[in-house]
């Protein structure tokens, strides 16, 4: 610890992706600052999120493969078995090096700035850190958030296993319920599925990964139901049958090994002692704040970032919000930072991705768009590659051809998504993004055919060719 153990420029709650992120930044600045945690360090994303969930993602999807070897010439494939207590192994094994990764960054500073206590608000100026107090100039907020468990379920919780102990399992059970459609609920069901568990999976409405477009929820919807079942009218009641867990939903009723609860994350601020404090909070007990600052509002010395707020729950979203607070917490006047275009993907198979404004925002701010679509049924390099399944919808303002977002359901969605947010973050827009090369045969030609299909829908003037002509500026660029 510094020189005065109590008194700092600067205080974060959290040792997660958001605090590490701000404590690099405050560290640029000063000296005098200290990082608070009592819990199990690494990062959710490396611990228990997005590493090893995409380590038995990658091992499911290998596997499952085995089903089309015959039909491009490859015998044997049919005789394949698989050992889950070594596939844990390796997701453990994985997982730990990543976290491995993550505490090395530590080892510089963790004996003179951590303090592996809990803390809580005496004032806004004043933690509670175990039994001691310290007093920091500005305070940074970066709790994270945890699994949530609905209160009925209390009662059967031995025979839940949320993502924080998912992968703790040695063996997997052979039938097992995913409760919950988004991120987390389709990337474990489907590969838990893939790697021969008896899966049901069971959310509340056809909101899968978040998608808000109604054609390709419903495209989505029946490509996975094809697959295992999926059912989107909810867990009716969940009940102790002997040593199984009984699922009792409007479609059937089931009796299963055990229950992956996926049906969100709660944020850390509830020991926070926030009650102690003049700030306005949402219903949630969130405090308030600035989306651009990270700035507290009414506490111009508290920032929040990452989980804590749940904005934006993912890993890029929070190591933004991070820089941002502690970047702004070691200056006297906060800067106001752009949000980077939203980009959300689901690795399932085909992927799931969200770029910029989704169907829903734009229909609940009444924009004027069009919607550039494209089938990968028939689309050239799916068919080479036995992936000849999705949707993408691009959505194009109708007047200046503006980008504004998409929704996808193809295979690599996550490589489109990105090559949408870097075009959107750019603001080109549809006919710069048209004038971009695209090779043959690639899966990106299938964004082109959306692209085009958008812009023959958009007002204005039409260039005469895609390519731009040697006198022409690189519209949506300047």
């Amino acid at each position: 610890m510094t020189q005065n153990r109590n008194q700092f420029d600067v205080a974060i709650i959290g040792a997660g992706t958001a605090g590490l992120s701000a404590r690099r930044e405050v560290a640029k600045e000063t000296d005098n600052y200290v990082v608070i945690d009592d819990g199990v360090l690494g990062t959710t994303c490396a611990r228990v999120g997005c590493m090893p969930s995409k380590v038995l993602i990658e091992v499911a999807n290998r596997y499952h493969a085995r089903h089309k070897m015959a039909e491009i010439g490859i015998s044997g494939g049919g005789d394949l078995n698989i050992d889950h207590q070594m596939v844990m192994q390796h997701v453990r094994k994985l997982r730990d090096r990543f976290v491995r990764a993550v505490m090395g960054g530590f080892e510089s500073w963790q004996e003179s700035h951590l303090m592996r206590e809990r803390a809580e608000f005496i004032d806004a100026n004043t933690l509670s850190v175990g039994s001691e107090k310290i007093h920091a100039d500005t305070i940074i907020i970066a709790t994270g958030s945890r699994p949530i468990l609905p209160r009925p379920w209390e009662a059967v919780r031995d025979l839940l296993v949320d993502t924080n102990r998912f992968f703790e399992f040695e063996e997997l059970p052979k039938k097992m319920v995913v409760i919950g459609l988004g991120v987390i609920g389709l990337e474990l069901g489907q590969a838990l599925h893939r790697l021969g568990v008896d899966v049901i999976a069971v959310g509340l409405g056809k909101a899968l990964g978040a998608l808000s477009d109604p054609t390709i929820q419903d495209y989505a919807l029946a490509t996975f139901q094809n697959e295992f079942p999926v059912i989107t009218t909810g867990v009716q009641r969940l009940e102790r049958i002997g040593h199984q867990l009984r699922v009792v939903t409007s479609e059937g009723t089931f009796d299963v090994d055990a229950g992956l609860l996926a049906v969100g994350r709660r944020p850390n601020v509830d020991g926070l002692a926030l009650e102690r404090l003049n700030i306005e909070r949402d219903h949630r007990g969130i405090p308030l704040y600035s989306q651009t600052t990270q700035v507290v509002r009414g506490a111009p010395n508290l920032f929040i970032a990452g989980d804590a707020n749940a904005e934006r729950p993912l890993l890029h979203e929070a190591a933004d919000q991070g820089r941002i607070a502690g970047y702004n917490a070691v200056r006297k006047a906060p800067q106001c930072f752009q949000k980077r275009t939203m980009l959300a993907v689901t690795f399932s198979e085909p992927g799931i991705a969200l770029v910029g404004q989704r169907y829903a925002d734009l229909i609940d701010s009444e924009s004027e768009f069009v919607i550039g679509r494209v089938s990968y049924e028939g689309q050239g390099r799916a068919i080479v590659k036995l992936q000849e399944k999705g949707l993408l919808h691009v959505y194009v303002h109708r007047q200046s051809g503006a980008l504004l977002g998409a929704e996808i359901f193809a295979p690599q969605a996550e490589h489109l998504a990105h090559l949408l947010a870097w075009a959107i973050e750019r603001r080109v827009d549809i006919w710069g993004a048209l004038a971009f090369p695209f090779y043959h045969p690639v899966l990106e030609e299938g964004l082109r055919t959306a692209l085009r299909d958008a812009a023959r829908q958009v007002e204005g003037t039409v260039p005469p060719l895609e390519v731009m002509r040697c006198e022409d500026a690189l519209l949506g660029t300047q």
